[in-house]
């Protein structure tokens, strides 16, 4: 499998709308794009993550290069801050452990 966490920090208030509005598509693309096992949000100690599990790296480039997400992408930095990481594994992580395998291994983008 393939995991990718996200975790974004909105830039301000004024900012959320159009975080939301980037953030519904996306999700919505990702729970039915091919290859997605698994896709979920959390909002953890003030930061905006994401949990997606994926057959392979492969289908998850192919939702990353697309659609709502990859216009999430272009608007992005006017929104928030953030880090990625994504990783093969024989299982997701909990929850409970995803604020920290982002801070140790996140890229900041």
């Amino acid at each position: 499998m393939y995991i990718s966490i996200t975790g974004l920090r909105l830039k301000g208030p004024l900012s959320f709308p159009r975080f939301a509005w980037h953030a519904v598509g996306s999700m919505r693309q990702a729970q039915t794009a091919p290859g997605n096992l698994r896709a979920e949000a959390r909002r953890i100690d003030g930061v905006h993550h994401t949990l997606t599990v994926w057959t392979d790296r492969a289908a998850m480039l192919a939702y990353l290069r697309s659609g709502a997400h990859l216009r999430a992408m272009k608007a992005f930095r006017a929104i928030a801050t953030g880090a990625v990481l994504g990783y093969e594994a024989d299982a997701a992580p909990d929850w409970s452990e995803i604020p920290t395998i982002w801070r140790e291994r996140g890229r900041t983008v």
